[in-house]
């Protein structure tokens, strides 16, 4: 099957991998861990979702920069598997509700919930603090998954809690992982209310501070949710979502560990995002 060649990357390209990700629609480059046939049929998906109509074999040829050949063998096999309809006179293709059944069945059991299982369960075990794993939620943080600390005296939360994007470290690591665009949009949505003598209500100066912790790759909060009470954190994407890891305990013996709680971070991260130190 010949491969397709990937055009030079554009501008998005670039700032998408800088990311992490790539640009919506097209084939990711062939590699050792890497399907082509599957990159290829994700990508055709995408091409349909942006097209948002029905396409011949030529002109998924052309979205995808492969030979007509191959269009036409994809298309024959999703349409044989019931993943794409055919018209009977013009020839054109359109995704089948297939897919989508498929997708709801899934996206029922939140895909989150067993990776932010572990991710906290890890994070929990390593460094005897609470710790939760959370996305964001318009302009706050939503908890997906959590693991109590060990200590008599610890911070509780629950599962499907929802706290302030910028009283929280886990907070300011969701909104790191966003472009400035994003956070400048997030931090405006709503007032930011003063929660204690710590809080910081100004949007620049919370956007100053997560570019500062962008660099350094960790953020914190300290006092800022509730008094008393103080986190670190870190982000990374799943998928195409920002995840945010965090340990949650009394200010007094979070900052008396904070450099081994940050490393503890560092090396969760690691395992559970995939990352390479």
């Amino acid at each position: 099957m010949a491969k397709a060649v990937e055009p030079a990357p554009s501008a998005e390209a670039a700032s998408l991998a800088r990311r992490g990700r790539r640009p919506r629609g097209g084939l990711v480059e062939a590699n050792g861990t890497t399907v082509p046939a599957a990159a290829r049929a994700m990508a055709l998906f995408e091409v349909f979702g942006r097209e948002r109509r029905e396409l011949t074999k030529s002109e998924v040829a052309r979205l995808l920069d492969i030979p007509e050949s191959s269009s036409s063998d994809l298309l024959n096999t999703l349409h044989e598997l019931g993943y794409v309809s055919r018209t009977a006179t013009t020839r054109r293709f359109y995704p089948t509700g297939r897919l989508l059944a498929v997708a709801t069945v899934i996206a029922e059991n939140d895909p989150l919930s067993a990776f932010g299982a572990e991710a906290s369960g890890l994070l929990a075990q390593r460094s005897g603090e609470t710790a939760c794993c959370a996305v964001l939620d318009d302009n706050r943080i939503k908890v997906v998954a959590v693991s109590e600390g060990r200590h008599r005296l610890r911070y509780v939360i629950g599962v499907g809690d929802t706290f302030t994007v910028h009283g929280t470290a886990i907070g300011k690591a969701l909104l790191g992982g966003l472009d400035d665009h994003e956070m400048n949009r997030t931090l405006r949505l709503k007032a930011l209310s003063r929660l204690t003598d710590r809080t910081k209500t100004e949007p620049r100066e919370l956007e100053d501070e997560v570019r500062k912790h962008r660099e350094l790759g960790w953020y914190q909060a300290l006092d800022e949710g509730a008094v008393g009470v103080s986190s670190f954190a870190v982000s990374d994407r799943v998928g195409d979502d920002v995840v945010g890891l965090g340990i949650i305990g009394p200010t007094d013996r979070v900052r008396s560990n904070q450099d081994e709680l940050r490393q503890i971070l560092f090396e969760v991260r690691d395992t559970v995002f995939g990352r390479t130190s």
